[in-house]
């Protein structure tokens, strides 16, 4: 009985074991491409670093991007499918319609991560979370550790994106909510928000404040107001702070002015709870830096496939 004992406790042993590196395996982490290609990552940020020498405003574009795939059934490249008979493309959900962009650098980075990896090795949506990072960097803003190991969705869905992605007319109980769906808490919302420190906007979404709203510097209204007409315009683009294409803290030194650019903006230094936060990365950019990187961390934490489930795309536009 001893003996069938013992075997039978180490076969328990081995079964946990396995499971355990089965579950463990499933992880995502930074060096998930070391071993099988360690050209991945500088090829990115090679092509990431050349879109935004070009145009700076992409940087803020890809960065916004894995933010919109993550929030959408997490961070799974559904943002990137088109249109089919069965694909509910997110890129028509109102708030990626004719604004979420930089599709053609994603699949200017997967054909050339393809290439030195010598096949689909890397993911779309690992390409999404290390656009990001590398974009901020080429902005001046700080780096960290990209987890890997992603897989990629074979649905989107247009319902979800148009449910779960914050909008810019949202009040700040409304943003909080949105974040704490996501697993994010009031802290990340602060921080990740930071992110419109680079990066423009659309007229049409901040027109109601600079014609409506008294929360706002009249000088700065105005400003606002000589390139956004109340009628038409709708399309004509604002930063979303004085430097639109430096990663820094001038996006809180801002809101603490009430020249936030959007209602959603502003709506984080207004009396409510957000407030404190503002004001301290308003003149602490360590601890903003610090803490943006580690929300980012956490977002691309959002709901990945991982081991068996999903697939690694073709092309990011469609499902293989």
């Amino acid at each position: 009985l001893e003996m069938a004992l013992r075997s039978f406790f180490y076969l328990y042993v081995l079964f946990s074991f396995a499971l355990a590196t089965t579950v463990f395996s499933a992880k995502l982490s930074p060096s998930y491409y070391d071993k099988v290609c360690p050209k991945a990552l500088p090829t990115i940020e090679r092509v990431v670093a050349a879109a935004v020498q070009k145009e700076r405003r992409m940087g803020a574009s890809l960065l916004r991007l894995h933010f919109h795939d993550c929030f959408v059934n997490g961070c799974d490249a559904s943002i990137l499918l088109d249109s089919t008979s069965t694909i509910d493309s997110e890129k028509n959900a109102g708030p990626n319609l004719n604004s979420a962009r930089g599709f053609e650098v994603v699949d200017d980075i997967k054909a050339e991560v393809d290439k030195v990896c010598g096949g689909p090795v890397v993911s779309c949506a690992d390409i999404l979370a290390v656009a990001a990072r590398d974009s901020v960097v080429a902005l001046g803003g700080p780096t960290w550790k990209v987890k890997l190991g992603r897989r990629d969705s074979t649905t989107a869905s247009m319902t979800q994106a148009n449910n779960d992605l914050p909008s810019p007319f949202m009040d700040l109980p409304a943003l909080i909510n949105t974040f704490k769906k996501q697993g994010l808490n009031v802290k990340d919302l602060v921080a990740l928000s930071g992110g419109h420190t680079i990066g423009f906007a659309q007229c049409r979404l901040f027109k109601n404040r600079i014609y409506n709203e008294s929360n706002i510097d009249p000088t700065f209204a105005g400003q606002r107001r000589s390139t956004c007409p109340s009628n038409g315009g709708d399309s004509r683009i604002a930063p979303l702070d004085p430097t639109a294409a430096i990663f820094d803290t001038k996006y809180f030194t801002n809101l603490v002015k009430k020249r936030g650019l959007l209602h959603s903006d502003q709506e984080l230094f207004n009396g409510g709870e957000a407030d404190g936060q503002v004001k301290s990365y308003s003149t602490n950019a360590a601890a903003f830096s610090k803490d943006f990187a580690n929300s980012m961390i956490k977002m691309g934490d959002i709901k990945p496939l991982t081991g068996k489930n999903g697939q690694i795309r073709l092309n990011c536009k469609k499902v293989n």
